[in-house]
């Protein structure tokens, strides 16, 4: 056991954390400055994570196979850029992009629909609930058999995954109009779309965005996961379920790694699409003051 590591460790760790104690007590008249104090606190909360992290694989001597250190996760990940890229490419550019559009595209259109039809709001809102529940693990191996090994099936689970949170959220959101406002609009004389356009759409636009965002780390997990059950020998998932299983736990790390980057990108591009969207909301319009 060699203590050195974990010692230094831990002094980083003390030190950070004072001074992410000191920046957010601070109050920057700058709008630059108070941004990137903003943004210093979570990275170096981050940095301090991967430094215990390095400290106690190196101080207690954890062998790799257990637990890597991240300085071996990051060489595995430098060595292996061609592998990733085409993991990349397959599971987040064609399996995730495609599924997650046509998920929530087709979600929302049929919310649309629900919304103008008291019947389906009646029939399809349970199965849709009924539907949300099912297990990815159980979905994925059907939809392999039904469209087959390669990123079609993985869009399907993906579709599957996204397409009743968007619907369930969208219905709530264009209810959320008060029944004064519906009013208003009738005494001016409004058809139902421009009532929809103008007074519920903006009015749902939070429950929307809420249902994209949560779709976005969804449809990440869900065509990685379908990966499992069959593919061809590329994917973010194929790489974790085969190099488990030679024990090169580094290159799994990496895998995460990637995948744990793509899906915050995804995340925060949506929530800035989100910013733009409805800046005149309340929750936006105190987190910008």
């Amino acid at each position: 056991m060699n203590m050195t590591p974990l010692a230094g460790a831990i002094a980083f760790w003390l030190g950070a954390w004072a001074i992410n104690e000191w920046l957010v007590r601070q109050h920057f008249e700058n709008r630059t400055l108070a941004n990137l104090a903003r943004l210093a606190v979570p990275l170096l909360f981050g940095l301090t994570i991967l430094v215990l992290w390095e400290g106690i694989v190196r101080g207690f001597g954890i062998p790799s196979v257990l637990l890597p250190a991240p300085s071996m996760i990051w060489q595995r990940l430098v060595n292996s850029v061609p592998t990733l890229a085409a993991d990349f490419r397959q599971t987040f550019l064609k399996s995730v992009l495609t599924g997650y559009a046509l998920g929530c595209g087709l979600g929302f259109l049929v919310a649309i629909l629900i919304d103008r039809s008291p019947f389906l709001q009646k029939g399809l809102l349970p199965l849709g609930n009924f539907v949300s529940a099912l297990p990815v693990i159980g979905v994925a191996p059907i939809m392999v058999m039904w469209f087959g090994f390669d990123w079609q099936s993985k869009v399907a689970v993906v579709v599957v995954m996204t397409f009743f949170p968007i619907l369930v959220n969208t219905v709530s959101g264009l209810a959320a109009a008060s029944h004064m406002e519906r009013d208003l609009m009738r005494t001016y004389a409004a058809s139902w779309w421009q009532t929809l356009v103008k007074l519920r759409l903006p009015a749902a636009w939070p429950f929307i965005f809420n249902a994209l965002k949560i779709n976005s780390t969804l449809a990440l997990i869900g065509a990685i996961v379908a990966e499992f059950f069959g593919t061809p020998i590329v994917g973010m998932g194929f790489r974790i379920s085969t190099e488990v299983g030679r024990m090169n736990v580094d290159m799994v790390w990496a895998e995460i790694a990637v995948a744990a980057v793509a899906g915050s990108a995804f995340y925060g591009t949506v929530a800035l699409i989100e910013r733009a969207v409805t800046f005149w909301h309340p929750s936006i319009r105190s987190g910008r003051g």
